[in-house]
């Protein structure tokens, strides 16, 4: 029998199982966040515990970084400022406020290549699974597990149930990945994929650049799955071409090599699997409090509970939340408040397809805009294509400058820091930044003996 993908990768990663069947599963890219980062280093100090690859583990300020203002001194951000400083103390790389390859964590590690295919990816997020994208396999944990993974580089996991939806027709103009998956999740709804690992295959994936793809992945979470991933193929091949942290000449041909066998195999089989016409999807949009509660927005607001696929009591207060009535055609609706960013669509392409609408038109009297790349190398190159000018043109508040987690937004605008104040990154004892290890290359540990494998997690 043929094995999937995830099973490709898997298998690969595996050191050994337990009596109970969970796997102890090699990571790695490790990613430390703002809010997590100055406590977890703290307790592995507290525990005499020493990060067993340091070369593999990026902190990144991400979550507590408001959209407005930086912090680019001690006295600011509590987070921000501590996370500086546990950084430096462990010698680790950190992508820091005002780092020219700083962003929110899916976004930049795909696109400096810091995550690539057939690796895994580990971080304190639910949206882990957005670097699936590129062929990676994304996974989650809690701070206390994040603390477990530093010291060992591994991690105790059970293997999922796997589900493969195959996406055939192609896609009209003004029909994006968030159509795609928004509209899957009003089919399937918000269980259907719970707890699975889920592959997106078929005709509209081939089409989607790599960019829809991390989109895709990301939102997956929203119907429930843990883990999301799409094969890498030659679209892939050429956007990690252009990250600068991707394996070049003789090392990037072999892991070109390696990567072109991370597909399913013909024969391999899936818990579920199901094959879905995407031919005559139009743009979507959520009408309630759920991405459930989602439409076509040519369409109408459910009629009645029923319609929607509700019971009545959520439906009266999705209504009465929106404040919308019964049957209320949607184009037409007045909106409050617009926002472009967040690790699910705060990359150049989402941008430019926003721009693209925007041209000659202003932000409607009484609506918020704001829009927030993804990372400052996704403002740069934006500035550079005159997207910052078609957007504060148009209207919109934050144009290109900070780029942080959206949960972290925040509703005042300052100045950005100029060049000459920005914090250096981390700097390790020899006087430079400490460099992440390309993950490719780097060596994994050898496998444990089953009797030493669950201690090498449970250390106290």
């Amino acid at each position: 029998m043929g094995a999937t993908l995830f099973d490709k990768i898997w298998s690969r990663h595996r050191l050994t199982e337990d009596e109970s069947g969970k796997t102890l599963l090699y990571i790695d890219r490790l990613v430390v966040d703002d809010v997590r980062a100055p406590q977890v280093l703290k307790n592995l100090e507290r525990r005499v515990l020493a990060i067993r690859r340091p070369d593999l583990a990026v902190v990144v300020q991400d979550h507590s970084v408001p959209s407005f203002r930086t912090h680019t001194s001690l006295g600011g951000s509590q987070f921000v400022d501590a996370t500086r400083v546990a950084a430096r103390r462990h010698g680790l790389r950190l992508l820091d406020v005002g780092d020219e390859e700083q962003g929110i964590s899916h976004v930049v590690m795909p696109e400096l290549g810091l995550v690539l295919p057939g690796s895994t990816y580990l971080c304190v997020d639910s949206h882990s699974p957005t670097v699936g994208g590129v062929g990676a396999l994304g996974l989650a944990c809690g701070s206390s597990e994040l603390e477990h993974v530093l010291a060992t580089q591994a991690m105790w996991v059970r293997k999922p149930r796997q589900m493969r939806f195959r996406l055939e027709g192609r896609r009209d103009d003004g029909v994006y990945a968030k159509d795609v998956i928004l509209h899957l999740i009003g089919r399937l709804g918000l269980e259907m994929a719970r707890g699975v690992a889920l592959e997106f295959t078929g005709e509209l994936i081939a089409s989607l650049p790599v960019e829809a793809r991390l989109t895709l992945c990301n939102m997956a979470v929203e119907l429930g799955a843990r883990r999301a991933v799409v094969a890498p193929d030659e679209a892939t091949f050429a956007w990690l071409a252009a990250s600068p942290h991707a394996p070049r000449a003789d090392v990037g041909r072999r892991a070109r090599q390696d990567w072109e066998d991370l597909r399913s195999d013909q024969d391999a089989t899936f818990d579920v699997d199901l094959v879905i016409d995407c031919s005559e999807l139009a743009p979507q949009i959520t009408w309630g409090t759920t991405q459930a509660q989602v439409a076509s927005v040519a369409g109408h607001v459910p009629d009645t509970a029923a319609r929607a696929g509700l019971d009545e009591a959520v439906w009266q207060r999705a209504l009465g939340y929106m404040d919308l009535s019964p049957g209320r055609r949607l184009a037409g609706t007045r909106i409050d408040r617009v926002f472009i960013g967040s690790c699910t669509n705060a990359r150049l392409a989402d941008l430019e397809s926003a721009a693209r609408v925007l041209v000659g038109r202003k932000v409607a009297d009484g609506v918020r805009a704001v829009v927030v790349p993804g990372s400052r190398a996704v403002a740069r190159k934006a500035e550079h294509l005159g997207l910052r000018a078609i957007f504060t043109d148009a209207g919109f508040l934050g144009a290109s400058r900070a780029a942080p987690c959206a949960r972290a937004a925040a509703a005042r605008r300052s100045p950005p820091a100029s060049a000459s104040s920005r914090p250096p990154t981390a700097i390790s004892k020899a006087g430079r930044a400490p460099a992440c290890v390309p993950i490719w290359r780097a060596r994994r540990p050898p496998r444990l003996p089953r009797s030493r494998a669950r201690s090498a997690i449970r250390v106290r």
